[in-house]
């Protein structure tokens, strides 16, 4: 019937057809790696047997490129059962670890440079055929069975039960040396074919995030569109801006201390950037780093945004349910991707409270202020969220700029290196309300700013592609 089948040492016999990937040539043979093999699960071991002239104790890390690297050791000065001493042609297999990525790794020991042990989070496996094992290891075939047994658990490992239940196909001993020796000779132009591969991903990676940071820089320079008379200029919507500025201080919907950020900047006859400020008027040349268009402005953020942050949310406040808490991270992740898989909450009664002060609304944008600086979420539904104190900033659009536009001008260099040049080439700790108020910020008319949006999204589509 060509069906595969199993006999136990029972006598019993059970059809395998599930388990069998492929067929193999009528010369090999199907088999569990507990057939051809010993294994073992290493011990654990506490600080106090960490010695520095005991045995080596071999970890994940030693496991390098498919080889033993000694320049990291660990020892212990504790009794190794016999079982557990590495022997030369060993392989050590990595059998946990926090990362998926790195679980079921491994390298034959080639040579014992003095007594050797293996960790809790390894395995050994003791065969005869262990060149011919060591490449079923690096094979889909194994990483296939290891995946299967590794989706069932919260834990990526591997333990001695799967591993020696793991099936692997034994070609007779002629072909397995043939097999190993090929490989062998293959395996370095694979290697370098790998290396250039990855070469021209970075390169292709570094090419497309720099036509990226040159469009962006495009963008708001006002280099990537013509500029068109009919829709204004950048002067006439900061007056506007100020005007309604006014009115909202005036109904006390905004505090008096937003006219103290008051500013207008502009160019001199001697083509030199000025700001009055109050009446007060000073160059401020070395903080432009760039003309406009003439239907473009400077302005300086705190003019034009309102910049905030939370108030204090102790920890003791946090909630495992009720409303989204977000600090700097889950706003970078947010950034990033859109989505975030939050765990920190607040009660109800304390968002509403704080709601009374303000909370953020839909076209402002949120800002990490520590860790990676500058990583901006622009805010699009309505669904209530609060955030930490310090670690985010929020930038009120109350004036309804282009939320996209702005988000361009906070991810292009421009922006960045306003605040690394205070940091004499280095990132600062914070971004602060105090630092974002006075950077500059170049303003183009309202509908230039969708135009400039809606080219640098086409664009940037295209080189996704």
């Amino acid at each position: 019937m060509n069906s595969y089948y199993e006999k136990f040492a029972d006598a019993t016999v059970r059809c395998i057809d599930d388990e069998i990937p492929f067929d193999i040539p009528d010369s090999w043979e199907w088999c569990r790696i507990r057939n051809i093999s010993q294994s073992y699960i290493g011990l654990t071991y506490s600080p106090s047997d960490v010695n520095n002239e005991g045995v080596i104790v071999l970890r994940s890390s030693n496991i390098q490129n498919g080889k033993i690297d000694f320049s990291d050791l660990i020892r212990v000065s504790k009794e190794i059962p016999e079982k557990l001493k590495v022997e030369k042609n060993d392989i050590v297999i990595c059998a946990r670890n926090g990362s998926a990525k790195l679980v079921g790794k491994s390298a034959i020991i080639r040579e014992i440079v003095e007594p050797m042990t293996f960790g809790a989070f390894m395995a050994i496996c003791k065969t005869s055929l262990y060149e011919y094992v060591y490449t079923f290891l690096q094979s889909d075939i194994f990483f296939g069975q290891l995946r299967g047994v590794s989706s069932t658990t919260t834990i990526n490992q591997l333990t001695q039960n799967n591993f020696n239940n793991f099936l692997i196909p034994i070609p007779p001993k002629e072909e397995q040396a043939r097999i190993c020796n090929n490989i062998a000779v293959v395996l370095p132009f694979i290697e370098q074919y790998g290396r250039k591969q990855e070469a021209l991903s970075q390169l292709d990676k570094n090419v497309k995030e720099h036509l990226r940071k040159s469009l962006l820089q495009e963008a708001i320079q006002g280099r990537l569109l013509p500029q068109i008379e009919e829709e204004g200029t950048a002067a006439e919507l900061l007056e506007e801006i100020r005007i309604e500025k006014g009115r909202l201080v005036k109904e006390g919907k905004l505090k008096k201390s937003a006219l103290a950020n008051e500013s207008r900047i502009f160019r001199g006859e001697d083509n030199k950037y000025y700001e009055n400020k109050n009446g007060n008027i000073m160059c401020i040349d070395d903080v432009i780093p760039f003309d406009l268009p003439p239907t473009w402005q400077w302005i300086r953020i705190g003019s034009i945004l309102n910049i905030w942050s939370a108030r204090r949310v102790h920890e003791k406040d946090w909630r495992s349910k009720g409303i989204p808490f977000y600090r700097a991270r889950e706003i970078g992740k947010l950034s990033d991707t859109g989505i975030v898989d939050n765990d920190l909450f607040i009660d109800r009664v304390l968002y509403d409270e704080f709601s009374k002060r303000g909370v953020p609304q839909i076209g402002d944008l949120m800002m990490t202020a520590v860790g990676t600086l500058g990583k901006t979420y622009i805010i699009e539904s309505d669904c209530p969220f609060y955030f930490k104190d310090g670690s985010v900033l929020c930038i009120g659009n109350l004036y309804n700029l282009n939320p996209l536009y702005l988000k361009l001008f906070f991810d292009s260099n421009a922006f960045k290196n306003q605040y690394i040049s205070e940091s004499d080439g280095t990132t600062v700790a914070t971004l602060t309300m105090v630092r974002m108020n006075k950077y500059v910020i170049p303003i183009p008319p309202l509908k230039e700013q969708a135009r400039i949006v809606t080219r640098y999204n086409d664009l940037t589509s295209i080189m996704s592609r």
